[in-house]
């Protein structure tokens, strides 16, 4: 079986160049896109938080960044792509999302450490505490079974960046 993290480099190296991504990570966004950025990682994670146990208490987001949506003051968009997501979510054994928890909180903590500052406001939803432990909560847990569920959530990113690419860039 193909190590999780080469199963999911294509699909993942795609995430990280589509355009909306590629704004944040030159710090280009301007505060409504983050906002309605913001809006899709809040319902992801609030999703996870409430139907599946996390690996570890320490990854919990949802207050963090609705902190971080209040900071900004604005009024969010909204993705069908993050909809679709959510209804996705929803419907999966904890094994299933094990693999979504490891992508999206991973996400976060790896990568969001050089968006933070980068992003319109403090990035409350970037920071953690104790990391090597909650690494280490995932680590645990990681099977290479998951990258067809890892692969999936990353369909969904991509089609959320995407769309969030669309909203604010009507001709």
């Amino acid at each position: 079986m193909i190590p999780l993290k080469e199963a999911i480099a294509e699909r993942h190296s795609i995430a990280e160049k589509m355009p909306f991504n590629q704004k944040m990570f030159r710090g280009e966004l301007t505060p409504a896109e983050y906002a309605s950025y913001l809006q899709s990682q809040l319902e992801i994670f609030s999703t996870i938080e409430a139907h599946f146990q996390l690996p570890h208490s320490g990854f919990e987001r949802s207050n963090l960044i609705q902190e971080d949506l209040d900071e900004l003051g604005i009024e969010p968009k909204r993705t069908q792509a993050g909809k679709r997501y959510l209804d996705y979510l929803q419907r999966l054994s904890q094994e299933d999302a094990n693999a979504h928890i490891y992508l999206n909180y991973l996400a976060l903590l790896f990568g969001g450490q050089m968006m933070k500052t980068k992003v319109p406001g403090s990035g409350k939803m970037y920071v953690f505490e104790g990391v090597p432990e909650l690494i280490a909560s995932v680590r645990q847990i990681q099977k290479d079974s998951w990258a067809g569920q890892a692969n999936m959530g990353l369909d969904f990113v991509i089609e959320i960046f995407r769309e969030l690419d669309s909203l604010f860039n009507q001709p």
